[in-house]
């Protein structure tokens, strides 16, 4: 049985699915698969490489830090997430928390990481292979929000986040072989998404990204769609949707470590159910 894992990011409310996955690794649960939109690639990698609560310190601290995400930055570099600080000052080799690259690369399980391309407008699916010690530029590319920060550019190719293109991407799992698929999701289970605030940020960047502002527009749609899938899936008992209750108002970017703390909990608490639905008990 392959078994899979997909996180879907969510900014800082994904310090949920960090809880989610600390808790697989301190129950040594592995995955066959993963697949990370956003920041939930970030939190994947640390998961591969087996670094415990190594995430939960970047949410909680490293993301209160003027120089990872701030109104300077986005006024001083054009974005507000400093993602060159995150995944390369603090993640590199001598950083204050590097990434145990050589044990991401010897783990076995597949990796992939969505990223939208802010000419073309196609979806890209990165792989493991495209990771490199002290060059973590596909988790920047999955991670650059329009509008508040400016696209990532890697080989070449500009980046925005690939949330807009596929949120929930699950019928990627499914067709590379998966048997079994674990969703984080960062907002609660029968939440649905509203097209509004999309439309009005696409017109904004329409003027320069036209391929990108249509898939911005079109999130919404595609989420809920996923979400409706992913449901679908868990009847036939493919899927399992690992979801908050309730998020307490956080949104993508703010910043309340007191709601942190207790996402990143619930998270922990509510990856019990993953061993019997994956049959390991």
């Amino acid at each position: 049985m392959k078994t899979g894992v997909i996180d879907v990011g969510g900014g800082l409310r994904d310090i949920y699915g960090a809880g989610v996955l600390d808790y697989c690794l301190g129950e040594n649960i592995p995955f066959d698969y993963c697949l990370g939109v956003s920041a939930g690639s970030a939190n994947l990698v640390s998961f591969l490489a087996g670094q415990k609560e190594r995430n939960r310190i970047f949410y909680l601290d490293y993301s209160f830090r003027k120089e990872y995400m701030s109104l300077k930055n986005l006024i001083k570099k054009g974005s507000y997430v400093n993602l060159d600080y995150g995944y390369t000052v603090l993640s590199n080799t001598g950083g204050e928390y590097p990434l145990n690259y050589p044990a991401l690369k010897a783990n076995p399980a597949e990796f992939f990481v969505v990223a939208s391309e802010a000419i073309s407008g196609k979806t890209k699916y990165f792989r493991k292979s495209d990771l490199k010690q002290d060059n973590y530029d596909i988790l920047k590319a999955s991670s650059a929000l329009p509008l508040v920060g400016k696209p990532y550019v890697v080989n070449g190719i500009p980046y925005f986040d690939g949330g807009l293109n596929d949120p929930v991407p699950i019928e990627k799992a499914l067709a590379d072989g998966c048997d079994k698929v674990i969703v984080i999701l960062t907002r609660p289970k029968d939440f649905i998404r509203s097209p509004q605030k999309d439309e009005k940020k696409a017109k904004l960047l329409r003027r320069k990204y036209p391929q990108a502002a249509e898939n911005l527009r079109q999130r919404a749609e595609r989420y809920n769609r996923g979400v409706a899938l992913a449901k679908e899936y868990e009847k036939a008992g493919k899927a399992l949707i690992v979801a908050p209750d309730d998020i307490a108002g956080l949104d993508t970017l703010t910043k309340d470590k007191a709601v942190l703390e207790q996402l990143y909990d619930k998270g922990y608490r509510d990856a019990v159910k993953i061993p019997d639905f994956l049959e390991l008990k």
